[in-house]
């Protein structure tokens, strides 16, 4: 009776999530803030169908839209770079889901989930805004979740770690702390720390561009407010590679802005560069306990370099099985969970420890595999990049050079197990396409508006010998 309903329920959310994919969406971008406070606090009984609830609202919004809006008008998609190294990863990662070394094809399933389920993503949202507008609006609405989850953050940093703030998703009480300190390290509305840390880096490359963006004074105050709970929150998680990638990419925005767009960067720094200023003093002294817990666990804790050294080593993750791999999704975490809950066999034994994404994916893929993901990989980064390059209009130019920099700082960043950062990677991508789209647009508008006002400033009185 209980899977009954669970079906039912099933059936009616995909039902209701393929009447209208663009509000599907919508509701999946505020859903992936809101999962993780669905799982810990509202429906722990449910942990596990809540972290498959946006994929069931997604899987109805492709169907939506692949098969039931082929009369819709589409943006073009051309980037034959691309779409090579997609097949080819695409072709790769579902024969790799057979491999029996998994033990099940579904455990292969589960791991296409990961590198496949959401790219999708990347040719909807390119139809999912009409507008410039309408993409920095959604951008707006999006970040000022940031006030409510980094006020959450701040009440879980001073609370002790046995309050029910301070939980995973899985129920258990946060064990992640700082040396010699009694704060806990947040995890905000998400799951567990891992989750937040994408969150934070995102919404700061997001929040750049809408800082510089002429608004009204009451938006510009809130975006203020946003980037000093940023700043704070980063601290908060102890999560040094947040703290690092976000200063790597303030320093790659500064620098690539300032050599395309000098004289606006120029006044733009001589505008904001107070603000910016205060911002940070601003977080340092309020947040000073923060900052000093960050502090305490960067000097005591192992070789940062170290860390991003060894993400990038492979090659001793090749020669377990030559020219093969373990098979898709066989180092997820989630798949000891699947296995035993579903009674599956337990599949072939990996004889090697693994943490960093580039490794998990060596093991996985294999050799070929691992040149076809990566290979993928770097060509959205280099298509960004040249979109940034070809843009004119100054606020898509800042979005393209904030994509750009997240893709390449986080390229041996953990991807195909983060469930979070995987909807916003795929919805980065898609400006390769969406944003030369927007200025096109604009563009038209200009011009339609510069043809009406000549009709209507040169018409002449009505004449018989017209």
């Amino acid at each position: 009776m209980k899977l009954i309903f669970l079906l039912v329920i099933l059936f009616a959310l995909l039902c209701w999530s393929s009447r209208n994919w663009r509000r599907s969406l919508y509701v999946v971008f505020v859903l992936l803030v809101l999962e993780g406070a669905l799982r810990k606090w509202v429906l722990p009984q449910a942990s596990e169908l809540v972290y498959f609830l946006k994929d069931f609202i997604l899987f109805g919004a492709y169907f939506k839209y692949f098969f039931l809006s082929k009369n819709e008008l589409r943006v073009p998609v051309r980037n034959d770079f691309v779409k090579i190294f997609f097949m080819l990863s695409a072709v790769w990662c579902f024969f790799q889901s057979f491999n029996p070394s998994l033990g099940s094809i579904i455990v292969g399933l589960f791991g296409l989930r990961g590198y496949l389920f959401y790219v999708p993503l990347m040719w909807m949202a390119t139809n999912l805004f009409r507008s410039e507008d309408e993409l920095y609006r959604f951008i707006r609405m999006h970040l000022l979740l940031l006030i409510p989850v980094g006020i959450l953050g701040m009440a879980q940093f001073v609370s002790p770690s046995s309050s029910p703030l301070n939980v995973y998703a899985s129920g258990e009480a946060s064990t992640a702390g700082f040396v010699g300190l009694e704060n806990t390290r947040i995890t905000g509305t998400f799951s567990y720390i891992a989750g937040y840390a994408v969150f934070l880096i995102v919404c700061f490359s997001m929040l750049m561009p809408v800082l510089l963006r002429k608004q009204s004074h009451l938006w510009q105050g809130l975006a203020v407010i946003e980037l000093v709970l940023l700043i704070a929150n980063s601290f908060m998680t102890g999560s040094r590679s947040v703290v690092f990638a976000n200063t790597i990419f303030i320093v790659g925005y500064i620098s690539l802005s300032f050599l395309t767009q000098a004289s606006l960067i120029v006044n733009y720094i001589k505008k904001f560069a107070i603000l910016a200023i205060v911002s940070f003093l601003a977080a340092s002294v309020w947040f000073r306990s923060a900052f000093d817990a960050f502090a305490a666990r960067a000097t005591s804790s192992d070789s940062l370099l170290e860390r991003i050294a060894d993400g990038f080593a492979v090659s001793q993750f090749f020669v377990y099985k030559q020219l093969d791999g373990y098979g898709t999704g066989a180092t997820h975490q989630a798949v000891n969970v699947i296995r035993n809950v579903l009674g599956l066999p337990h599949g072939e034994l990996i004889p090697v420890g693994f943490e960093s994404e580039m490794g998990r994916v060596a093991l996985e893929l294999g050799p070929f595999g691992f040149v076809f993901w990566y290979g993928l990989r770097i060509s959205l980064i280099f298509s960004l990049g040249y979109v940034f390059f070809k843009l004119r209009d100054p606020f898509l130019r800042q979005l393209a050079l904030s994509a750009f920099l997240v893709h390449l700082i986080q390229i041996s960043g953990q991807l195909v197990v983060n469930h979070t950062f995987l909807v916003y990677y795929w919805f980065l991508a898609s400006f390769i396409f969406l944003l030369p789209h927007l200025e096109r647009v604009k563009d038209y508008q200009k011009h339609q508006q510069f043809v009406n006002f000549n009709v209507s400033t040169f018409d002449l009185p009505y004449s018989s010998k017209r």
